[in-house]
């Protein structure tokens, strides 16, 4: 009983923490090898230099996708809320 009226809450929390991962440049900076270029620091490096397309596309994708999950969550939730007959 509990888990279904739980589930949406967790869902939007993996989102948030999932899309929040790809801002932490900071984070991303400490802890990854010196060999290892990960999204954050490949975008933090574009955005030092100069500002390159593919960055303004990938912030642009980052965006879309979010609002996607966030519209599927809201249609999902208003399912699970509809009324039976």
């Amino acid at each position: 009983m509990t888990l279904p009226l739980a589930l949406p809450g967790f869902a939007a929390g993996a989102l948030f923490a999932f899309i929040t991962s790809f801002d932490e440049v900071v984070v991303a900076l400490f802890l990854a090898d010196p060999g290892s270029t990960t999204l954050p620091i490949a975008l933090f490096a574009g955005l030092r230099d100069r500002l390159q397309p593919s960055i303004v596309v990938v912030a642009v994708l980052l965006s879309l996708l979010s609002l996607l999950f966030l519209a599927l969550l809201r249609r999902l939730q208003l399912r699970v809320a509809a009324p039976k007959s």
